[in-house]
């Protein structure tokens, strides 16, 4: 295979892992809320939904291992906790979050159904999918994402050719710190570290071997994944901030996007929107619970007993949480995307630099800090006042991102200690 095929399959490749169901929900709504500054919201949610999956993938190259070599050079059990943590938190919101998105954009509006009942149907049909391991989801993957995207291109071109003249004023006090943050609630840092290994295995099977030879591949095709998702993010954006006079105040995000659907095509041409994504949060929910039991699967000597286990633990999970409306699993995910979140960019830029710029000691010195200051922003959530003083005093406290600069101090400080250490003063 030539290396511009491979570059632009794998491209492709990492557009489709990246882009999700969910995705689509976000943007938008961010854009209603961001009014004339909704280019400062699309540059900070492309930060953490692009660049810094980008990253973990470049961290997975350098590695040539699995999700548990991560966060080895802090220590292997930190690495399995680090793991099962990010596993559980997936479990409980972005597999059920795709049962929520299908009922209230595909099931609802023709049905009118509860729910609960959604969600357990969808997730029985889920679990007998992972259970028999069909391929149909995996030829159909590849035919959904290529129409979904020309869908939404589609509703993003006729939308800016001719938008209504007025805008909603912003409500967002920090336009682009906002952006970052809701970029959180597309997973897409954590889709970079669990998805990064397969990724490698697929180049290895390639015959690419080293890391340069990675490297360069996954630069290239990474700009071709990118720039895809910058296109469809930033319109979706633009478009939920053009057209937000159109939808009262109370519009959640699935309404947004079916509206915005609706207002673009036509009401047949959003049914056909919401089927689609209702499609694709299915292949979603089976890709999340087969990479799960695949991972406990191998953990426990390929026992495939443990594999439908896990398998239906997590689609028990899917039907109590998958019951709940989008906006509240949303909602309820931040404390935990704000603790897992910081640590896991740490981990991914820590990845990527250079081993001598990134030793075990400085990974346990820059992680653990991270940890650490990341928990006012978990306490902050629910109970703001019991951080007053902490928010006055750091810098970025009020912005939930208190464990930034401790994070860059942590690791100017871990560098000279290292160097000290060499010297052997």
């Amino acid at each position: 295979m030539s290396d511009t095929k491979r570059i632009f399959l794998f491209g492709f490749a990492l557009f489709a892992g990246f882009f999700g169901a969910g995705n689509l929900i976000l943007p938008p709504f961010l854009g209603f809320n961001a009014g004339p500054d909704w280019w400062l919201v699309a540059i900070g949610f492309m930060i953490t939904t692009t660049v810094i999956p980008m990253l973990s993938l470049f961290g997975h190259a350098k590695l040539q291992g699995t999700m548990l070599d991560f966060g080895k050079k802090v220590s292997s059990t930190f690495s399995l906790v680090y793991c099962l943590v990010m596993f559980l938190i997936i479990i409980v919101l972005p597999a059920p979050r795709t049962a929520a998105v299908t009922h209230e954009m595909a099931i609802a509006p023709l049905f009118g159904t509860s729910p609960l009942l959604t969600s357990c149907i969808y997730f029985a049909l889920v679990l007998l999918f992972v259970l028999n391991r069909s391929k149909a989801l995996e030829i159909l993957g590849k035919y959904l994402t290529p129409i979904i995207v020309i869908m939404v291109l589609t509703i993003v071109v006729l939308g800016l050719v001719a938008p209504p003249d007025l805008m909603r004023l912003g409500s967002l006090k920090a336009p682009l710190v906002d952006g970052l943050l809701e970029g959180y609630q597309t997973y897409d840092a954590v889709a970079g570290i669990v998805m990064g290994s397969v990724i490698i295995i697929s180049l290895n099977k390639d015959g690419l071997k080293t890391y340069t030879e990675k490297k360069r591949i996954i630069a290239k095709s990474g700009f071709i994944a990118m720039f895809g998702l910058f296109v469809i993010y930033a319109g979706l954006i633009a478009l939920g901030a053009l057209y937000s006079n159109a939808f009262s105040e109370e519009t959640t995000r699935t309404g947004l996007l079916l509206g915005l659907s609706k207002t673009m095509i036509g009401d047949i041409g959003g049914t056909f929107v919401s089927v689609l994504v209702a499609l694709a949060c299915f292949t979603t929910a089976v890709a999340i619970v087969v990479s799960l039991a695949d991972f406990f699967k191998a953990l426990y000597n390929q026992n495939e007993r443990a594999y439908v286990i896990v398998a239906i633990i997590c689609c028990v999970f899917g039907v109590i949480m998958g019951s709940y409306d989008v906006g509240f699993i949303i909602d309820i995910a931040l404390p935990a995307l704000f603790f897992i979140y910081p640590m896991s960019i740490a981990m991914i830029i820590l990845n990527v630099l250079p081993d001598r710029w990134a030793t075990p000691l400085m990974f346990k010195i820059v992680v653990m800090t991270t940890m650490v200051f990341s928990i006012p922003d978990v306490i902050g959530y629910f109970s703001p006042e019991a951080i007053n003083a902490y928010v006055e005093l750091m810098p970025l406290a009020q912005y939930s991102l208190g464990w930034l600069l401790p994070a860059c101090v942590a690791y100017a400080i871990s560098m000279m200690v290292q160097r000290i250490q060499k010297r052997g003063l």
